[in-house]
């Protein structure tokens, strides 16, 4: 927050514009004991100390690039091309806020404009809008557009979605009065026939997979889309970016809609955000996206123009025909993104997906040979995420292999008691044999540590 020098001049024009003889008279109605609560604090310090201080707690952290990092479970450690962070640090970017004068901005237009663009491809369907907060809210908005489309007042998803995603969704449904009901997990992914009997009540407004899911696993996308088309509901797809410049676009598969977080596309983990929501749906649905479209135009000499084509949020129409409250987009991620993916083009990013998909089964081959471990769900297939069972807890393997500077990946009990001994291990372009080999050999043994883990994984 900047720092605004008010003069007493200043002041007193603002009290007296608003009525109020003094400062004191705003905050009358706070209780005394907290309008100045006691806060244990050490002595001022000046400057030149406190930056001292700021640095010793700075070097207390260890940056991700320090660790041989296996974590994923929906943010993804990925290499970053020098020119996203060249573009995203220009002042004309950013220190940019939402463009509300299209003729003034005709730089970042153009930049959402081409982040569609590369957005609607990958997904293979007709539109995509100028971004949302991430991959959650853009689910959960792609939900509600079902809803409005449909008329049915009933989501269902599948369990195997990230657990973030099924709270925000469940979040964002309560306040519209919209029942979810959670699609079962077999094995690693979806069970069609349980969502076959879940569709057969006929008041279903849409459909949610994710591609690959939470425990990196493919879903039949295709088998579900169908079975949702069927009932006479939507079908929308939750896809991970790059699996999607490899894998059947949800579009391909008959999706209407496709969500996404775009976290992988040049941004970095970042303490889990910022990251930018990726959401695209068919041109029958246009109408029914949230935020705000940009769009190609021409001006009165003729020269490619771009402007705002699409806003239907509260500030700009009226509230009751609003399609959500959401009242902006990340723009300057969905910048980032644009770079990153137009860097590295569309044979780029199947190259990344070759060689993380390539090293994580190389890795499981090797650590499911190992005395005691093995593949969670052996017969799924999955790209560049598995699940590991341990002859252990996955928590204890976790911690004893940060200690020698690895992050395994997540343990999985917190989110399934089932899953007590599994950990989520994931690999990327920047997971090295090296680093595959360090993993290898820092795997505990199951006689070095009593075992205290849940139940097995479910077949």
């Amino acid at each position: 927050m900047a720092y605004l020098p008010n003069t007493d001049a200043d002041r007193r024009a603002m009290l007296d514009a608003i009525g109020a003889p003094d400062v004191e008279t705003l905050f009358r109605d706070v209780p005394s004991h907290l309008l100045r609560p006691a806060v244990d604090l050490p002595p001022p310090a000046s400057e030149p100390e406190l930056t001292a201080e700021m640095r010793a707690l700075a070097r207390r952290n260890r940056p991700l690039g320090d660790w041989a990092c296996f974590l994923g479970a929906g943010i993804t450690h990925r290499f970053v091309p020098q020119v996203v962070q060249a573009t995203i640090r220009r002042p004309e970017f950013a220190t940019s806020y939402t463009p509300y004068q299209a003729e003034a901005s005709q730089g970042y237009l153009q930049a959402i404009f081409e982040f569609q663009t590369i957005v609607a491809e990958l997904y293979g369907l007709d539109v995509a809008n100028a971004s949302l907060y991430d991959g959650a809210t853009a689910v959960a908005e792609g939900a509600l557009m079902a809803v409005v489309q449909t008329g049915r007042t009933h989501l269902l998803v599948s369990a195997t979605c990230n657990p973030e995603t099924l709270r925000v969704l469940d979040t964002y449904a309560a306040g519209r009065g919209v029942r979810v009901t959670r699609i079962p997990r077999r094995g690693a992914t979806s069970d069609l026939d349980a969502a076959a009997r879940l569709l057969a009540g006929g008041d279903v407004a849409v459909v949610i997979a994710p591609q690959p899911n939470f425990l990196g696993a493919l879903e039949p996308v295709g088998e579900l889309t169908r079975a949702a088309h069927a009932a006479g509901a939507l079908a929308l797809v939750a896809a991970d970016p790059i699996a999607a410049a490899v894998l059947e676009p949800p579009g391909a598969s008959g999706a209407d809609i496709a969500a996404g977080d775009g976290q992988p596309l040049g941004i970095p983990p970042q303490l889990g955000g910022p990251t930018v929501g990726l959401l695209a749906c068919t041109e029958a649905l246009l109408r029914r996206m949230p935020g705000r479209l940009a769009g190609r135009t021409s001006d009165a000499r003729g020269a490619t123009a771009y402007c705002l084509t699409l806003q239907t949020r509260e500030q700009h129409i009226r509230r009751e025909r609003a399609t959500s409250n959401i009242c902006t987009n990340h723009a300057l991620m969905a910048l980032a993104a644009t770079a990153h993916v137009g860097r590295l083009g569309a044979r780029g990013l199947e190259r990344i997906a070759d060689i993380s998909s390539r090293r994580a089964h190389h890795l499981a081959r090797a650590a499911a040979e190992r005395p005691g471990y093995g593949l969670a769900f052996p017969d799924a297939p999955f790209l560049w995420e598995f699940v590991l069972r341990c002859p252990l807890s996955a928590d204890e393997v976790a911690e004893r292999m940060a200690a020698k500077g690895i992050l395994a990946g997540l343990p999985l009990g917190g989110f399934d008691a089932q899953l007590g001994d599994c950990l989520l291990v994931c690999t990327t372009e920047l997971t090295t044999p090296a680093m595959l080999d360090q993993f290898l050999a820092a795997l505990p043994k199951a006689a070095d540590i009593p075992v205290a883990a849940g139940p097995r994984a479910a077949p």
